[in-house]
């Protein structure tokens, strides 16, 4: 299947993660490409920068956004658009995401992906705004689809009937959280595999893994376990439906060592079809603005020792 978007499969990658830092300065990992949270460096210099840096030299690199709120009444923030083409540019992203969701309202930021009503008003209102964003980016904007636990009781359409209309009417990109897709379809009580089914497969960039937290009743989506195996089954059908595109594995509390998190997401080389053969060739990586892993290490700035973490 043709690259979508013209966006390469990065093969298998893994959560850029503050606590893993030490290990990836140490040993520089066989990984085929990182996805890094975008509001964790777009204000923030000196050491993790200076480690985005440096993995942005050896190993692909993805933003993950999740303060855009692409489906917010507040105006767009151009300023944090700004910020987030300066960053993407620097380190080379290989493409930028966020979520579809809004964040907040009045300028009050609650760090929560909240739902949207899904209607026809609400659709034009997102489409608008993703036009305006990949305007700005220059680049295609690709949306996640969030997990939910509530939904508004005047939408008129689904998900991903939604999600169709918004990648028909402004070209963006999917990102497909399998993880979210369970969570959602337990909470909300729909088929996951007909949601599979409904999404535009060739607007598929990437996909995301995560462990939830299933409390009977409803599921949470915490990151902070192994993927179970009801969502490698998903992620089995997702695999045949694009026939494979970039895959990542999210774990954001409980963080075990990263050789662990490394291996959890190198399940998907025997889960799915498309990633059996995962990363890039040497002479892709170039394209996409990798150096080599045996390039020559620069001096990290002070402290040499990581003593602060940023919220992820």
């Amino acid at each position: 299947m043709p690259p979508r978007l013209g966006l390469p499969n990065l093969g298998l990658g893994v959560g850029l993660r503050t606590v893993h830092f030490p290990y990836l300065l140490q040993h520089w990992p066989a990984v085929d490409w990182f996805e890094a949270i975008s509001e964790n460096f777009l204000d923030s210099r000196g050491r993790p920068r200076w480690v985005l840096d440096q993995v942005a030299e050896r190993y692909p690199v993805v933003m993950h956004g999740v303060s855009l709120s692409i489906g917010s009444s507040d105006p767009l923030d151009f300023e944090y658009l700004a910020k987030l083409k300066r960053l993407a540019t620097e380190i080379r992203a290989v493409w930028v995401s966020d979520h579809l969701c809004w964040t907040g309202v009045a300028g009050i930021n609650t760090h929560d992906l909240l739902p949207l009503p899904l209607t026809e008003e609400s659709l034009r209102h997102v489409a608008e705004r993703v036009r305006v964003v990949q305007d700005v980016l220059e680049r295609p904007l690709v949306l996640e689809n969030p997990s939910t636990y509530v939904e508004f009781r005047e939408s008129t359409l689904s998900e991903p009937a939604f999600l169709s209309a918004l990648v028909a009417e402004t070209g963006c990109g999917l990102l497909l959280d399998v993880n979210n897709v369970y969570v959602s379809a337990r909470n909300h009580e729909f088929d996951p595999r007909e949601y599979l089914r409904s999404v535009p497969a060739d607007a598929v960039v990437q996909m995301h893994l995560a462990g939830h937290t299933d409390c009977g009743t409803h599921v949470i989506d915490t990151h902070d376990g192994r993927v179970v195996a009801a969502v490698w089954d998903l992620y089995r059908e997702a695999e045949r439906l694009t026939g494979g595109v970039s895959t990542l594995l999210e774990w954001d509390a409980k963080i075990p060592s990263f050789p662990e998190v490394h291996a959890e997401v190198m399940k998907a080389r025997g889960a799915g079809i498309g990633n059996r053969v995962s990363g890039l060739a040497e002479e892709e990586r170039r394209e996409v603005g990798c150096a080599t892993a045996d390039m020559e290490r620069a001096t990290p700035p002070q402290p040499v020792v990581l003593v602060a973490m940023e919220a992820e």
